[in-house]
């Protein structure tokens, strides 16, 4: 609040000013008040009667953090006005805002005067200007500063910098969609110049802006059917219920998409929650289960009954020429997660109080520098000031329980975890969690499931994924309509439960099938992260920095094929094996390497065997058939005339999982047809020599 002098020593507000400006002589009671108090924005004249002396009068509103609006006074002028004058410049400020906001701005105004405090005689109030009032332009040539605000108070410097936001962000969504608009329309040609040019386009007329956007009704009742009119001939919607890796179902699938018939398919193993309605409509949770919009057509049975009797078309036609009303099936939404019954770790509150309390730095240990570690005996200290009444040697066994569920590791993996001078880390503070494609920030602190649940999952969903998005034959993969799947959206979610699962609790046959199963997966995840690969160098970044973090250790595509399913065998080319003396990995390696496994795994090219899933119960036929599959393919060619025998690279490449040559094609006799081993056992029997010869590899994507 800016207080002016009169003539006779008093001090006023701005509200009594404006009654006694014409008879007194108002001067500015600081002359800093007086540079703080102008704004550029605005000002309007006041004058003294009798003297001829003037002030530069504006009213400024600024809000403190109290809530107050403060009037401020200031300014000065060498020009004359009457009071008569000055009142017609009032009246012609007005002259925009209705008597009624005027008259209630001055009522105001004066309820504000018996609410002021008294200082020598009179009021000091508080004015609010009407909000109708124009904001007063600055005299031309006077240069003004901006009101100084206290430093607690940002809210008026925030909005002011929101609205600008706004502003320009509104303005720049505008002029491009402007753009793109007016494009659209010229490059459609003259038949949308005219009135209907909404109608020809499908479109209903513009019905809002939203921050600059313009929002274009599509008639959905009327495009939509149209559209699936057209391309059908139907108006209705055919839905069906299934699940994964079920033959009925790939039959139901298939005949519809020979018929060019449109479908939504409600996989229960991809939407779980959709099992209870399932169930609620057909009394029974077997697959598959087809709608005829609203109304259960049945099982594959009752389809192929329809099209044998010839009567498939005309139910059709009965049941689908009506639009589809909402008590059919709905179809799946992307990104709504089923709700899952995930609880806590019991440990987790042990880990989060460590995480805090911890002093973690870089420290030296055997002549290298071990970053982002702690010692052991300092956690037992913590854990000891966290449970009053433990003595050491039970701090040290909740220290191997977070060992045990991954919350932190040896940072040589010497030990589990042990008091005294050893170093330890976090999972988080890894060298290698950066890196790893299913940690995203935070490692996974609900309980862990088990390894069997997850390898089940996991597999339902890349079934899925392979029988919506290949082609018939699996040689195919549409990998830009993966990555938008719902399918793989889940996939990526239920990746995270890797980070501190149990893999010893797997079986030989559960842990051959998780591993030929996560390494298709992840080779599916890679190409779609960080793209195929190009050369030979990046391939070999391909197979060895694409990481999961799987039960507190890393693993790239190379140490899973080489090191795990091969029983820790080098790679082609390579000098090294994939796990060290002493590495935890090691114990996780298959005893005896199976050559079929290389026929089961697929690395996203189109000379590889095609991506397959397996189940650990049947994973060893699984496992033969593919590898009689591939060479019943392409991946064996005999030529009797020249005792030639043309066979696929991945043989030579890994020539020590296959023995020589003559026990390779010894062996290569129980997976080919009966043709081809005809002419093999004959090269093989006459005694004469016989020469293998390998096929170019096609290295470009499978898709």
């Amino acid at each position: 609040m800016t207080l002016v002098k009169l003539s006779d020593g008093g001090a006023v507000s701005s509200a009594t000013a404006l009654q006694t400006c014409r008879d007194s002589k108002i001067v500015p009671v600081e002359d800093d008040l007086l540079a703080r108090s102008i704004n550029p924005e605005s000002g309007i004249k006041i004058c003294g009667g009798d003297e001829t002396e003037s002030i530069e009068r504006r009213f400024y509103e600024e809000e403190d953090f109290s809530g107050n609006i403060y009037d401020q006074v200031g300014g000065s002028s060498d020009e004359d006005d009457s009071g008569d004058d000055f009142r017609e410049k009032i009246d012609e400020k007005v002259s925009l805002s209705s008597a009624e906001d005027l008259d209630e701005g001055f009522s105001m105004n004066e309820k504000n005067v018996n609410d002021g405090k008294k200082i020598n005689g009179e009021f000091e109030v508080l004015i609010t200007p009407n909000p109708q009032l124009p904001r007063p332009e600055a005299p031309p040539g006077l240069t003004m500063s901006e009101p100084e605000s206290s430093p607690g108070d940002v809210s008026g410097e925030s909005e002011t910098s929101w609205k600008y936001f706004l502003e320009k962000s509104s303005s720049l969504s505008s002029a491009i969609t402007k753009r793109l608009y007016s494009y659209n329309s010229s490059s459609d040609g003259d038949e949308h110049v005219d009135g209907d040019s909404d109608k020809n386009l499908g479109l209903t007329k513009v019905t809002e802006f939203l921050s600059g956007v313009k929002l274009v009704v599509n008639s959905k009742s009327n495009d939509e059917d149209d559209e699936r009119v057209k391309a059908t001939g139907f108006r209705g919607r055919i839905s069906f219920f299934s699940k994964s890796n079920c033959r009925d179902c790939t039959a139901v699938r298939s005949f519809f998409r020979e018929k060019n018939l449109r479908y939504v398919e409600i996989n229960i193993d991809v939407f779980p929650r959709r099992v209870k309605e399932l169930i609620e409509r057909t009394g029974s949770s077997s697959v598959p289960q087809i709608f005829f919009n609203e109304k259960l057509l049945g099982g594959l049975v009752a389809l192929n009954s329809l099209r044998n009797s010839g009567m498939l078309e005309e139910k059709l036609k009965e049941l689908l020429s009506e639009k589809c009303p909402d008590t059919a099936p709905e179809v799946p939404l992307y990104g709504i997660d089923d709700p899952e019954e995930d609880r806590m770790d019991e440990m987790v509150g042990v880990v989060r109080v460590l995480r805090q309390k911890m002093f973690i730095q870089d420290r030296v240990m055997k002549l290298k520098m071990v970053r982002n570690c702690f010692c052991g005996a300092e956690m037992v200290n913590e854990i000891l000031k966290l449970y009053a009444g433990l003595d050491r040697l039970e701090a040290v066994e909740i220290g191997k329980q977070l060992a045990q569920k991954h919350f932190i590791h040896h940072v040589f993996g010497e030990n589990e975890f042990e008091d005294g001078n050893h170093y330890y880390r976090f999972l988080e503070h890894e060298p290698f969690i950066s890196r790893c494609f299913n940690y995203h920030g935070s490692v996974n602190d609900c309980e862990p499931k088990t390894a069997v649940l997850i390898s089940q999952r996991l597999t339902k969903l890349m079934f899925a994924i392979l029988e919506s998005y290949s082609s018939d034959d699996r040689q195919h993969l549409n990998y830009a309509a993966i990555s938008t799947s719902e399918e793989f959206r889940r996939y990526v979610i239920l990746v995270k439960d890797l980070q501190r699962i149990d893999l010893f609790s797997l079986s030989a046959e559960e842990r051959i099938a998780f591993f030929l199963n996560l390494y298709n997966a992840m080779v599916i995840h890679a190409v779609i992260k960080v793209g195929h690969p190009l050369g030979m160098v990046d391939r070999r970044s391909f197979n060895n920095d694409f990481l999961y973090v799987i039960g507190g250790q890393p693993y790239s595509l190379a140490e899973i094929k080489h090191g795990i399913l091969r029983s820790n065998r080098r790679a082609p080319y390579s000098l090294v094996k994939s796990f060290g003396a002493g590495d935890k990995r090691l114990a996780l390696t298959l005893p005896k390497v199976n050559p079929s496994i290389h026929f089961g795994l697929c690395d996203g090219t189109r000379s590889s065997p095609v991506v397959r899933f397996f189940t650990p119960q049947g994973v060893d036929s699984q496992l033969r058939y593919a590898t009689r599959e591939f060479f019943q393919r392409n991946g064996i060619e005999v030529d009797l005339e020249k005792r030639t025998v043309n066979l696929t690279r991945i043989i030579t490449w890994f020539n020590v999982d296959f023995g020589q040559e003559k026990e390779i094609l010894q062996w290569l006799m129980t997976y080919l047809d009966a043709t081809k081993a005809g002419l093999l056992s004959h090269l093989l029997e006459d005694g004469g020599p016989v020469n293998i010869v390998y096929q170019d590899y096609d290295w470009s994507l499978n898709s």
